[in-house]
Formats: structure tokens, sequence, C-alpha cells
């Protein structure tokens, strides 16, 4: 796994192809390469663009060519590729937490069966692509896998899956390293683990910014985990991904995400100082997530300058946003992640 520029590295007038593209970091990733300049081809199922329009200028949204794909269909894949003339590929397409948990035999498909088609069709036309960009999750780690000594996840931790997306997410690692070994292809994964900000409405660790719209709503609202956590602002993961994409790093590597490390007590603060009063409507339930909460990120500087958010900045930033659509009569609770006005009780910290 070397670090050595490739031939394609840098490249201004890459094309590319963004799978899972209608999710949140896939919009937040379109919408930062948009103003980048590029040609964005948002290869998603799924046809719902709520997403990218609510991050996106209309006029940016016009430049944004949509195919409607599935990733479970290598010709799908394949096709997009050929047709729109793509040499770099950021694929984000995945069933998360809870969809893998409720049908085990979809989230495999998607998830590895799918990331292996992405690969080889990337494979297939290697002479043209740049790195191979995809997200990892630390959510392949159990609490156990820190390092006893120094409390942190470690670059070097052997991951041990406590459910079937953790499961999945590890298999598509592995996956990487084979087509490097056996095919020579680059790719790059990051490894994030607590994302926010605005689209981020469904998956096990979305309720932070949930809460956000309960604030800017008026609204009680209980976070569904306490105890600390890395929080990743959704903007730079997207832009974290296309330094990657530039990268001229060769080899099948991945990367812990750094962020901010604070306990889910000064993210309600960092909601409160954008909503004043918010923070008292503001519950956390006492039960940490069950992955490492101090992650080793060091590694990761290979890449170049990784942007991390200042916390308060981005909270009000999503805030912000989330005010500006309450204010159109725009913010619609159940679009947001906000099942019901008045979530059930639970003990507050």
């Amino acid at each position: 796994m070397t670090a050595t520029t490739g031939p394609a590295a840098g490249a201004d007038d890459s094309r590319y192809l963004v799978t899972g593209a209608l999710g949140c970091i896939g919009a937040w990733t379109v919408r930062a390469l948009v103003r980048d300049g590029h040609p964005v081809v948002a290869f998603d199922q799924a046809t719902d663009a709520r997403r990218l329009r609510l991050i996106s200028a209309p006029e940016e949204l016009e430049r944004v060519v949509h195919v409607r794909g599935d990733i479970t269909d290598l010709g799908s894949i394949e096709a997009a590729l050929d047709e729109h003339r793509i040499d770099r590929v950021i694929h984000l397409a995945a069933l998360q937490v809870p969809a893998c948990r409720a049908d085990p035999p979809l989230g495999a498909r998607v998830n590895v069966l799918g990331t292996v088609n992405v690969f080889e069709a990337v494979r297939r036309r290697a002479e043209r692509m740049g790195p191979l960009v995809y997200t990892g999750s630390i959510g392949m780690y159990s609490a156990g896998d820190a390092d006893p000594r120094t409390g942190r996840l470690e670059a070097n931790a052997v991951p041990h899956p406590a459910n079937h997306y953790g499961v999945y997410k590890q298999a598509n690692e592995a996956t990487a390293r084979v087509y490097w070994a056996d095919h020579g292809l680059t790719s790059i994964g990051l490894r994030p683990l607590t994302v926010y900000g605005p689209g981020r409405d469904q998956g096990l660790t979305s309720t932070p910014t949930t809460a956000i719209v309960a604030a800017v709503l008026g609204l009680p609202y209980t976070i569904s985990f306490g105890g600390r956590t890395l929080f990743q602002y959704a903007r730079d993961v997207a832009e974290t991904l296309i330094l990657a994409s530039r990268s001229g790093l060769r080899g099948a590597h991945a990367f812990h995400l750094g962020g901010n490390h604070v306990e889910l007590r000064e993210f309600v603060a960092a909601i409160d100082a954008a909503v004043p009063g918010a923070g008292s409507r503001i519950d956390i339930v006492e039960q940490g997530l069950p992955f490492p909460d101090q992650i080793a990120s060091e590694a990761i500087g290979v890449l170049g300058p990784v942007p991390v958010t200042p916390l308060g900045v981005g909270v009000a930033e999503t805030a912000a946003l989330f005010e500006a659509l309450r204010d159109r009569g725009a913010l619609d609770p159940l679009e947001h992640g906000l099942a019901t006005a008045t979530p059930g009780p639970s003990r507050a910290v």
C-alpha cells in the first residue's frame, strides 16, 4: 500500500458518478462536485431528490444528471459509466443499520454484492479510472475493539462487528484489498461515526440532527443515545471523499475519519446556543452507542488538509437552514426524521 502519485490523480476535468447520491452524504458530495465545476452523475435507485434540493440552489440542480440505477445490477452501473464517460466513482449507496437488521439478505445484496459490482465495473475500465472512493464505517467495530491502554480505536484495530451492517462493511474492505492484490485497483475507504447536518434523517445516529429540527419547531425531543461520540459534519465528509478521489495514493486504503469528540450534553448545548431555550426541551437517553468513541484519525492526514467544522458552527448552520424552511412554511417534520411531535419519555442526563 504505497503512496505514489498515479497518472489520473488530481485531474481538473474529471467526470464523477456518485452512487447513493440522493442520501445525506451523497447529496452533499454531489453539491460539492457541482460547485467545483465537475460534471456529475447522481446514480440512485430512489427518485426523491429532496435532500439535494434542501442544500442546493436551483441552478446547481440543473447541472446534475440523474440516472436511476440499482447497484445490485452490474450492467446498469457499467452502462452509466460508459454513457457518461465517467473516470471517478464515489460509492455511497448502502442500507443502514436498521434496514440491514430488518432484512439481512437484502442488506447483503445491496451492501456487499452491490459494492462488489461497483468494484468490478471500475476494474473493467481501470485504464481511465481514478481511485475508487467509498464509505466504510466505524460501525464495523465493537466497543471492545478500542485499545485497552489508550482507550482509542487505533488505526490497526481488528474489527469484531456486532450487527449485520458492520459485517457487510468489513466485507467491503476485504473486497477492496483483494481487488488491489488481484488487479491493482486502487481504492480509499473512509470510516465516519456520527454524521450530522441537513439531510441526515435516517439511520442509527441520525437523532442528534432530528433534535435540531425539533428545536427549530419548538417541540420536545429525546436523542436516542448518550455518552460521547465523534461527530462529523456532512459537508466535511463530502469534501473529504472528494479529497480522497484526487489523491495520488495507490493500494487499498481505509481511514478512520476525525471530527468533534464531544458528549451529547455538548451537542445539546450547541443546539441551545443556536436556538435559545431549545436545550430545556431536549432529553438524552443514558445508553451510549455500542462503538468506540475515541478514534485515532491521524493517518487520514496523508490525503491532505481534512476539513473539520467546529461543532457550534455546524449546528448553527444546520439550525439556520431549518429555520429558513420553517419561515417559508416548508419544514415538514416527517420529511426530516421527526416521526412524532412528542417522542416517548426517557431519562435525561
